[in-house]
C-alpha cells in the first residue's frame, strides 16, 4: 500500500513536471528575436486591456495580428506624452477593443533582480506578455477599427466603462480607486500610501477581489433564483429550485470575476463554486479537501505560473485553514465563537507565508477585519456592484461614504507604533517548521499540549540574517536599472550610497526597490544615507528612503535648496575629500569632492560626485559615481594611491567622459561593475570604455546580465556574487 502510494505520488509529480515544462516551452517559444529589440516595426493589432494611465502616458496589452517582423502574440506597450518636458503632445483617446497600427519599438522580457525583489519577467512570462516596449510618434499611428467583435473585448470594454464611470462620479474622491477595484478587479488607482494602510492592518485582501466577494455574489443570486424558483409551479416541478438557484450563482460569479479580471483568488472560488454546484446536480457529497484539491488542480492546469504569485499562496492557504479548523467537531460553537476562531485561525495561520512573502505581518489583523469585513463585504462591495450594473449616483456616493466610515478606526489602527511585525525575509525551512507548528496549535480542543506548536513559531520571528564578521564587510550593488544604489553593510552598521532613478512623480527606486530590500535583509535604520550629486539616477529615491526608514546621518554635495537637505536638516553634512571614519573595523574614507574654495568651481554636477573608499581586511573598494575624466585627473594629481582597489564600481556607468586609461592604471582593480540598464538609451556602457578595462584582463560584471552584484570584503580574495545566478529562473534573459 505505502509502496503503490509513493508510486502514484512519484508518477503524478512527473506528469505535472512535464506538463509544466512543455507549457513553459510554448511559452518560451513565442518570443522576440534579439535582431529585432530596439528597431521600429509596424504592427497591426488590437487593444486587449485596460488602457492604464501613467504621468507620462498611457500603457495596454497589444495583441499582435499582423507585423514587419516576427513578433510575439501579446505585447506590452507604452505611449509616452513625451520623454521631454519641451516635447509634451496630447495622446489619442485608446480604448479596450480597438484595432490600431502603431509603429512600436520593442525588448524582449527584462526586469530588474535584487535579493527578494519583485520578478518582473516572472511576471510578465505569467501575463503572457513575451515582449515590452513603446509607441513611437509616427504619421501612420492610426485607428482602423472602433471596436472588434469578442467575448473578452465586451468584457474589458464593459470594465472599461464601468472604471470611467466610477471615476466621472467620484473625481475627487480618495477612496473611489478602492470602489473601481471591488467592482472591476483594477487596483493600480489605488495610492501606495493606501496600501501600506491596508497592510499594515492585514485588510489588504478586502480591496481585492477576494473568494469571499465571489461567494458573496453567488451566494445572492442562488437565493433569488431559488426564491422565485419555488414560486413558480411550472419551474418547480421541472426542475429542483435548489439546483437552479445553484447553477444560476455559479454563471452570476462567472461572470463577476470576468468582469473582475480573472484573479487567482476569484478563479479558486469559482471552480470551488463549481464543484459544488456539479456535485448539488449530480446529488453527490465531495469532501472539503477534495474540493480544495480539484480547484487547486484546476487552477494549476490553466496556469502553471499561478504559483508566482502571492495571492495563490495566501488563498488557497486561507481556504485550507478555514477547512482545517472546521472540520472534525463534535459539536458546533456559537456564531460568535466560530467567528473568532476563524480568524484566529486565518491570523496565525498565515504568519509564515506573510513573513516568507512581505516580511511582515499585522498585529492589529483581527479588529480591523472585525469591523472591515462587514462593512466592505456587506455593504461596500453589494454597493459599489450595484453602482456598476445601475448608473445612479447615489451608489456611488454611499459606497464612498461606508468605506470612508470604515477607514477611520482602520487609519487609527495603523497609525499604532504596535500595528505590525516586520523582520527580514526568513528561510523556508523555519517557515515549513512554524507552518506545521502553527496546525498543531489549531488542532481540535482535546488535543494533547497545543500550545506546544506556538513555540515552533519563535525561530521564525526571532531570525536575522547573519551580517559580516568584525572587520569585514558585504557590499551589494543594486540592479536599479540606469542608476546607482549600494548598500554596505558591516558588523552592526548599514549605509546607503546613492537611491537610484525616479521614475516618474509616484515611483521611485527608493519606494520600490530599495525600503523593500532593507527590509528583507532586516535592516530597520540606516547610519549613513549617502547621496553623490543630485542627477536624478542617483538622488532620486533619496527622499522616499529618508521618510520610509530611520536615518541617523546623511552626506551628500547637493544645493542647499534640495529636498533631501531640507528633510534632513541638522542630520545633514557636506561630502568633502578627507572625511574618514571606522565602523566595525572596516574604514571608510571620502577622496572626492573638495571642499569648497578647494580647486576652481564645478562646472557640472558630475564634478561633485563624491568618491568613497571602502577598506576591510585589507581589500579595498571604490565606489566612483559619476565622476568623470577631470575628476579622475584630479584624484590621480593628489594622491593616485589612494585609489588602488580590489574591486571598482565604474565611473560614470561606463560612459566615454570618464575612465581614462590613467585612471584605470593607477586603480588596478581585480574586479570592475557597471551598474547599467538594459538596453539604456545612453548606450552605457561605451564599447570604447568596455574594451580598455576588457584589455586589463580584469574580471567584469553588469547589473543589466547580471542583477544585483554582491560583493564579499574580508580575509582572502574578495568574492563576488550575482543575484541572478543565486536564484536562477528558466525565464531570466528569454
Amino acid at each position: 500500500m505505502l509502496l503503490s502510494g509513493l508510486a502514484l505520488a512519484f508518477v503524478a509529480a512527473a506528469a505535472g513536471w512535464s506538463y509544466a515544462a512543455w507549457r513553459a516551452e510554448l511559452r518560451l517559444a513565442d518570443a522576440l528575436p534579439g535582431e529585432w529589440e530596439g528597431r521600429d516595426v509596424s504592427v497591426t493589432g488590437v487593444v486587449t486591456s485596460l488602457p492604464q494611465d501613467f504621468e507620462r502616458g498611457l500603457r495596454f496589452v497589444f495583441e499582435v495580428e499582423e507585423s514587419a517582423a516576427p513578433l510575439p502574440r501579446s505585447i506590452s506597450l507604452a505611449w509616452y506624452k513625451g520623454f521631454r518636458d519641451d516635447e509634451w503632445h496630447s495622446l489619442p483617446e485608446i480604448h479596450a477593443g480597438e484595432r490600431w497600427r502603431l509603429t512600436v519599438r520593442l525588448k524582449r522580457p527584462h526586469g530588474n533582480v535584487n535579493p527578494h525583489g519583485f520578478d518582473y519577467e516572472g511576471w510578465l512570462l505569467e501575463q503572457g506578455l513575451r515582449a515590452t516596449g513603446y509607441v513611437r510618434p509616427a504619421d501612420d499611428n492610426v485607428r482602423l477599427d472602433a471596436f472588434v467583435p469578442g467575448v473578452m473585448n465586451t468584457v474589458e470594454r464593459l470594465r472599461e466603462g464601468v472604471r470611467a464611470r466610477f471615476r466621472r462620479a467620484l473625481p475627487d474622491g480618495p477612496y473611489a480607486g478602492v470602489l473601481v477595484a471591488l467592482a472591476v478587479g483594477d487596483q493600480r488607482a489605488i495610492g501606495p500610501e493606501l496600501w501600506r494602510v491596508f497592510a499594515r492592518t492585514g485588510i489588504s485582501h478586502l480591496v481585492a477581489i477576494s473568494g469571499l466577494h465571489v461567494t458573496m455574489i453567488a451566494a445572492l443570486f442562488a437565493g433569488a433564483v431559488s426564491w422565485i424558483w419555488r414560486r413558480s409551479p411550472f419551474l418547480a416541478l421541472r426542475w429542483p429550485a435548489r439546483q437552479a438557484g445553484v447553477v444560476a450563482g455559479f454563471g452570476a460569479a462567472f461572470f463577476y470575476c470576468l468582469l473582475a479580471g480573472w484573479g487567482v483568488p476569484a478563479q479558486r472560488t469559482l471552480y470551488m463554486l463549481g464543484c459544488v454546484a456539479l456535485a448539488l446536480v449530480l446529488r453527490r457529497e465531495i469532501a472539503p479537501s477534495r474540493l480544495l484539491a480539484l480547484a487547486l488542480g484546476v487552477v494549476l492546469v490553466c496556469d502553471p505560473w499561478a504559483v508566482l504569485a502571492a495571492g495563490f499562496w495566501l488563498s488557497f492557504g486561507a481556504v485550507a485553514l478555514l477547512f482545517f479548523v472546521g472540520n472534525g467537531r463534535l459539536a458546533r460553537d456559537g456564531r460568535m465563537r466560530e467567528a473568532l476562531r476563524t480568524q484566529w485561525a486565518i491570523t496565525l495561520g498565515l504568519i509564515p507565508a506573510l513573513l516568507v512573502l512581505f516580511q511582515q505581518f499585522s498585529l492589529v489583523s483581527p479588529l480591523a477585519n472585525a469591523i472591515a469585513i462587514p462593512l466592505v463585504s456587506f455593504i461596500v462591495t453589494p454597493l459599489a456592484i450595484g453602482y456598476a450594473i445601475l448608473p445612479l449616483q447615489m451608489l456611488a456616493d454611499l459606497a464612498h461614504a461606508a468605506f470612508s466610515l470604515t477607514m477611520l478606526p482602520v487609519r487609527w489602527l495603523s497609525e499604532l507604533p504596535w500595528a505590525y511585525w516586520q523582520q527580514a525575509a526568513p528561510p523556508p525551512a523555519l517557515a515549513v517548521l512554524a507552518t506545521l507548528g502553527c496546525l498543531w496549535a489549531l488542532m481540535p480542543r482535546g488535543t494533547p499540549a497545543r500550545w506546544l506548536g506556538l513555540t515552533l513559531l519563535v525561530p521564525l520571528v526571532s531570525w536575522a540574517p547573519p551580517r559580516p564578521a568584525p572587520g569585514e564587510a558585504k557590499v551589494t550593488v543594486l540592479d536599479v536599472g540606469q542608476g546607482l544604489a549600494v548598500h554596505v553593510q558591516t558588523a552592526g552598521r548599514d549605509l546607503i550610497y546613492d537611491t537610484g532613478p525616479a521614475f516618474s512623480a509616484d515611483a521611485n527606486s527608493g519606494e520600490r526597490i530599495l525600503l523593500p530590500y532593507l527590509k528583507a535583509a532586516g535592516v530597520r535604520r540606516l547610519d549613513t544615507l549617502l547621496v553623490t550629486h543630485q542627477d536624478n539616477d542617483h538622488a532620486g529615491g533619496a527622499e522616499a528612503v529618508l521618510t520610509g526608514i530611520p536615518v541617523a546621518a546623511v552626506m551628500s554635495s547637493l544645493p542647499e535648496n534640495h529636498p533631501v537637505r531640507l528633510i534632513a536638516g541638522a542630520r545633514h553634512r557636506s561630502c568633502v575629500a578627507g572625511l574618514k571614519w571606522e565602523w566595525d573595523g572596516v574604514r571608510f574614507a571620502v577622496l572626492h569632492p573638495l571642499a569648497a574654495g578647494e580647486g576652481a568651481a564645478p562646472r557640472k554636477t558630475n564634478e561633485v560626485a563624491c568618491v568613497l573608499r571602502i577598506e576591510a581586511a585589507g581589500r579595498r573598494l571604490l565606489l566612483t559615481s559619476d565622476i568623470e575624466a577631470a575628476s579622475e585627473t584630479a584624484l590621480l594629481g593628489r594622491d593616485a594611491s589612494s585609489l588602488a582597489s580590489d574591486v571598482l564600481v565604474v565611473p560614470h556607468h561606463g560612459s566615454r567622459t570618464s575612465s581614462t586609461p590613467a585612471f584605470i592604471a593607477a586603480t588596478e582593480p581585480r574586479w570592475v561593475i557597471f551598474p547599467v540598464g538594459y538596453r539604456n538609451r545612453f548606450r552605457h556602457p561605451n564599447p570604447e570604455v568596455w574594451a580598455r578595462w576588457s584589455a586589463t584582463g580584469t574580471a567584469m560584471a553588469r547589473t543589466d546580465a547580471g542583477g544585483a552584484v554582491i560583493v564579499h570584503l574580508g580575509a582572502g580574495e574578495p568574492r563576488l556574487e550575482t543575484a541572478r545566478a543565486l536564484a536562477p529562473r528558466y525565464w531570466h534573459g528569454r
